[in-house]
């Protein structure tokens, strides 16, 4: 074979293989679009070539048995990554409990909280700007959704977590204020009807604020799941992962209870 021949054919081939590089590339998604879906079921993952999967990343709960809404937001919001890296606390309202997660997605602890003493998912309006003696029965709701909440005081220089700064809604310590109301014997009843009593605020235990939710989340911020107990939880989280929530500045406001 002469010189020239032997470019000509060596030329030839390397065409050939970028152009079956070329439809290689074409043909393969871009990566991001593969579902979870996919590596829940067997079915369809054997079905699949290789680069359609990705690996489920899903809550680690341990051993603390959890409903199928909170499994269904926790688990999401840690395969989607939509915590930013940050920790997130989910808000069950129909078992009255808050269960505090890391950022990868584990379980820290869990405890029963007090909660508003009316059900609904939806704030009142304008109900953060009103003296607290003005809020009607009805109105005292902790609303559902997606909150980016941030580490601050009240007006009485008390620490909390503010979750709906505009509602005046945030976690504190259980204040024990009015003995008519008994508040710590409400936290310790097993009846989850028994833990509605707040304005709205998120009352949890002295023990549980000072060990697990001040240390965790007091440092920067934290996504807030709360659960609706009026609708659906997928239609209050069906478009979470388009949401986009402009944290609130770190303020001082009026107190909430």
């Amino acid at each position: 074979m002469s010189s020239s021949l032997g470019s000509d054919v060596l030329s030839g081939l390397k065409q050939g293989a970028l152009f079956a590089g070329a439809v290689l590339v074409l043909t393969l998604p871009p990566p991001g679009l593969a579902t979870s879906r996919a590596a829940r079921s067997p079915a369809v993952a054997r079905s699949l070539p290789v680069a359609h999967l990705t690996t489920f990343h899903g809550a680690d709960f341990g051993a603390q048995p959890v409903s199928d809404d909170v499994r269904f937001v926790a688990d999401w919001a840690s395969d989607s990554g939509d915590s930013r890296g940050l920790p997130f606390v989910i808000l069950d309202k129909r078992d009255a409990r808050v269960f505090v997660f890391a950022p990868t997605g584990a379980l820290i602890d869990s405890s029963p909280v007090l909660l508003g003493a009316a059900p609904g998912d939806d704030p009142a309006e304008g109900i953060g700007t009103r003296p607290m003696a003005l809020v009607r029965p009805e109105e005292k709701t902790t609303p559902a959704g997606r909150f980016v909440g941030t580490p601050g005081k009240n007006a009485s220089g008390e620490e909390v977590f503010w979750v709906d700064y505009a509602d005046a809604v945030s976690m504190h310590r259980v204040r024990p204020v009015d003995p008519k109301e008994r508040r710590l014997e409400r936290l310790a009843s097993p009846d989850p009807s028994q833990r509605r009593i707040s304005y709205g605020c998120i009352n949890v235990p002295v023990a549980f604020f000072e060990s697990v939710v001040w240390p965790l989340l007091s440092p920067s911020r934290a996504v807030v799941y709360v659960l609706p107990e009026t609708r659906d939880v997928r239609e209050v989280f069906a478009q979470a992962y388009t949401v986009a929530t402009k944290p609130p500045a770190r303020p001082t406001a009026v107190a909430n209870m």
